[in-house]
């Protein structure tokens, strides 16, 4: 699907902005419930064998063209990285823990919400005013005001286990979209979500969307033991640090050495913290994005993990590849991520279900 038919798709017809239903979602890790409806909905009708598991995951089958086909597993999780509610100051602020990879740079002043009702705050920092010489204060020294003035108060409007996420707005930026605070891994689920409405390919599609893969792949874990796939793909969003480091000497080649660039296509992990891809399989997701004219960028940073560390594992083990969108500022309330990215990841997932049947280890 080319760029254009990408954008016509996402912004104009009936399906339009699933990537922004799913990106303003609140799911974070142990509470997709937001996501799994969006999720439930879209693949309505383009799949059989719906099944919410008891861990969470949505899990569904989209029959191949013909008979005997192989089981491909397509795996991309539902939850984002947030908070929790762990307690109450007698001014009415809120003791909050980290849920997932967060980031404590990023805190101070930024806006949540909290729990069901999505009660709004903002977390608290000494303003520069009162110290000029400010570090990096750690997330446990952090506070969330929500207007309360006592702890009773603030009892009385959010829970102890009250999930937070980030307050974010999804906005279209012509080439870009950006403000996903959860493109990691929203994007892989709309882009699972295509896939299951398209055309049928060669394989066996087993969609999972998998739940708590911020901490600890658990979902995928019971989702693969389950499905049984003989060959699994993942699909993620990915670190593209392509812009300078301010604090580096950018005179020095090492200064400006990206994971990934936006725009240049998705992203095949070679290896990550968690696994690493069969050197054939590789080899064969390298040979059909050549063979379709598709761009494509290896990623050069080992750190990370994704489902596809505990995937590759089940069973008797399933020979997992990773495809990723490339997105900056990831992990944060603001990601960016490239339309055109998206357009040849999909184009990439699509020539693989239908080129699956020809692969050999």
């Amino acid at each position: 699907m080319p760029p254009d038919c990408y954008n016509a798709r996402l912004y104009t017809d009936d399906r339009a902005m699933i990537l922004k239903e799913l990106s303003e979602a609140i799911g974070v890790s142990g509470q997709e419930d937001a996501v799994r409806t969006i999720v439930l909905d879209a693949i309505k009708g383009h799949a059989e064998k719906i099944v919410i598991d008891p861990m969470g995951s949505v899990t569904a089958l989209k029959r191949a063209t013909g008979d005997n086909a192989r089981r491909v597993m397509v795996a991309a999780h539902m939850d984002e990285i947030g908070f929790m509610v762990m307690g109450f100051e007698g001014d009415g602020t809120i003791r909050f823990a980290a849920v997932g990879g967060v980031d404590d740079r990023l805190l101070p002043g930024l806006r949540v919400k909290i729990g069901d009702a999505h009660m709004q705050g903002v977390i608290i920092w000494t303003p520069i005013h009162k110290n000029r010489e400010q570090t990096v204060v750690k997330l446990s020294n952090l506070r969330i005001d929500i207007g309360a003035t006592s702890k009773d108060e603030a009892a009385g409007k959010v829970k102890r286990g009250d999930r937070i996420a980030f307050d974010s707005t999804y906005q279209d930026i012509g080439d870009h979209v950006m403000r996903g605070k959860s493109f990691d891994d929203r994007a892989g689920c709309s882009l699972l979500i295509d896939v299951l409405q398209g055309e049928p390919y060669a394989v066996d599609v087993l969609a999972a969307f998998t739940v708590q893969e911020e901490i600890g792949l658990r979902g995928a874990q019971v989702a693969a033991q389950r499905l049984q796939p003989e060959i699994a793909l993942v699909l993620e969003g990915t670190t593209a640090n392509d812009i300078p480091n301010p604090m580096a000497n950018l005179d020095d080649e090492i200064a400006f050495n990206p994971t990934c660039r936006m725009g240049g296509g998705p992203v095949i992990s070679v290896m990550d913290s968690s696994m690493i891809v069969h050197p054939r399989l590789l080899a064969f997701v390298r040979e059909t994005a050549a063979q379709a004219g598709i761009p494509y960028q290896i990623k050069s940073m080992v750190g990370g993990g994704t489902d596809g560390g505990i995937i590759h594992r089940s069973n008797a083990g399933v020979p997992t590849a990773v495809i990723s969108m490339p997105c900056r500022y990831i992990h944060s309330p603001a990601a960016l991520l490239h339309k055109d990215d998206y357009a040849n990841g999909l184009k990439l997932i699509k020539a693989l279900l239908n080129r699956l049947p020809e692969f050999t280890l």
